[in-house]
C-alpha cells in the first residue's frame, strides 16, 4: 500500500575524508514513526560529503519506491541541507552530479522539505552509516538491512582518488594551515583542558605573536582565519590575523572546539588515572568511548570533518588559517594521513605548533608539515 507522507533520515561518512566510506538512510511513516525501510552501503573510498549525498539519494529512492508523495528529509549535514535548499552554492565539482541526482528525485514528489538536525537526533542513520564504513574499511560487503530492496551501487565515485606520485597543481588546492593555540596555565600543569575557557598565559601570548609572524611568512594573503570559539584560540587567531596582509577578520566555528572531557575537565592526568582507571583505559583503547559525561573522539572527528569540508568548499584554491586545539588537529591529521587510531597517541603537538595540508576538489590530500615550532625557538 502506498504511503503518502514519510520522513527520510540520512547520513554518510568517511574514515579518512577521503577514506573508507559508507552511508545509511531510514524511511519512517511521518504519522506513526514506524520504520518502513533502511538502506546502507559501503561505497569504497570517498569523502564525507559524497557519502552524505549518497545517503540522501538512497533515502529518496526508497521513499519513491514506497509510493510516498511528501517527504521530510532530515540530515545532520548542514552543507547538504543548505545546498539542496539552494542557499549555498555547490562549488565542489565532485558533488554537482550527486546534487543533480538528488534534485531529480525531489522532482518525483509533490513536496520535499529539508531540515538540519543535530547528530544525536540522527542516530539510526548514523549507526547504519558507521556499519557501512566498517565494511568499507575491511573490504567486505556492506551488511545491508533487508527490510526493503537492496541499495543500488552507483558506479565509480567522483571523489575516489587513485594513488599517484604525480605532482598536483597547488593553485587548485585549498591549503589549511592548522595552528594549535598558545599555552595556558592548564597546558603547563598538564591538565585536561576541553570546553573550559582558560585564557592564554603570558608565555602563550608571546607564542601567539610569534606564530602570527610565522603564518604571515607562510601565507601573507590568507583568505580567512577561522577559530574555535574559546578565548585561547580566538586570542591566538587575532594575533595571526593582525600579522597578515590587509584586513582578515577572525570567524569562530563551533565545530572546531576541543573535545568535551566531561568530569575530567581541569584535572591532571595523574588525578584522572587515580580516580577513573577503568574509564581511562577504555577511552585510550577506543575512539568511540567518551570520558564520563564527555564526548568521544569519533564524535569530535565527525564535527571537525564537517568544519574542514565546509572550508574546502568555501575557499577553493585559497589558504585558510584554522586555529583549534590538540584533539581536533590530531584527528584532521590522522584522517589526512589515512592513519589508524594509534596515531593519536604517538603524535605530539606543541602549543602554537603549525601543521599544513592541501586538499584538492577530487579528494586528494597532501600533508606538507606537522608541528612546526621553529618560530618558538627564541621564546
Amino acid at each position: 500500500m502506498a504511503v503518502r507522507a514519510v520522513v527520510v533520515e540520512a547520513d554518510g561518512g568517511s574514515r579518512g575524508n577521503p577514506g573508507p566510506a559508507g552511508y545509511g538512510a531510514v524511511v519512517r511513516d511521518r504519522a506513526s514513526g514506524e520504520v518502513l525501510a533502511e538502506r546502507a552501503e559501503a561505497i569504497g573510498t570517498a569523502t564525507n560529503n559524497v557519502a552524505e549525498y549518497r545517503g540522501l539519494i538512497a533515502g529518496l529512492e526508497a521513499a519513491a519506491e514506497l509510493g510516498a508523495t511528501e517527504v521530510d528529509a532530515r540530515m545532520d549535514s548542514k552543507l547538504v541541507v543548505e545546498q539542496m535548499c539552494g542557499r549555498w552554492q555547490i562549488k565542489h565539482p565532485g558533488l554537482r552530479p550527486l546534487a543533480a541526482q538528488a534534485a531529480a528525485l525531489v522532482g518525483r514528489f509533490a513536496a520535499v522539505r529539508f531540515q538540519w538536525i543535530p547528530r544525536e537526533r540522527n542516530r539510526h542513520a548514523d549507526a547504519l552509516a558507521n556499519a557501512a564504513m566498517d565494511a568499507a574499511a575491511t573490504g567486505s560487503a556492506a551488511g545491508r538491512p533487508t527490510r526493503d530492496a537492496a541499495t543500488k551501487r552507483a558506479g565509480t565515485d567522483p571523489a575516489t582518488t587513485p594513488a599517484s606520485w604525480e605532482p598536483r597543481p597547488s593553485d587548485t588546492a585549498t591549503r589549511l594551515i592548522l595552528v594549535r593555540h598558545g599555552e595556558t596555565e592548564f597546558t603547563e600543569q598538564r591538565r585536561y583542558s576541553g570546553r573550559g575557557d582558560v585564557p592564554l598565559s603570558e608565555r602563550g601570548r608571546a607564542q601567539a605573536r610569534a606564530t602570527g609572524a610565522r603564518v604571515a611568512a607562510l601565507a601573507p594573503a590568507a583568505a580567512a582565519v577561522v577559530s574555535s570559539p574559546l578565548s585561547r584560540c580566538t586570542a591566538t587567531a587575532r594575533a595571526i590575523a593582525g600579522a597578515l596582509r590587509g584586513t582578515v577578520p577572525v570567524r569562530t566555528v563551533d565545530d572546531l572546539i576541543e573535545c568535551d572531557f566531561g568530569v575530567w575537565e581541569a584535572r591532571t592526568f595523574a588525578e584522572v588515572r587515580a580516580g577513573w582507571q577503568g574509564e581511562l583505559d577504555a577511552w585510550l583503547a577506543s575512539t568511540r568511548v567518551a570520558p564520563p559525561d564527555g564526548e568521544s573522539f569519533t564524535e569530535v572527528a565527525a564535527r571537525v570533518a564537517r568544519a574542514t569540508d565546509a572550508l574546502v568548499e568555501a575557499y577553493p584554491g585559497e589558504t585558510v588559517v584554522v586555529v583549534s586545539h590538540v584533539s581536533p588537529i590530531k584527528l584532521v591529521l590522522r584522517d589526512a594521513l589515512a592513519a589508524d587510531d594509534a596515531f593519536l597517541h604517538r603524535l605530539y603537538l606543541d602549543a602554537a605548533g603549525i601543521s599544513v595540508l592541501d586538499r584538492w576538489p577530487d579528494g586528494g590530500v597532501a600533508v606538507r608539515s606537522v608541528n612546526d615550532t621553529a618560530h618558538l625557538a627564541a621564546l
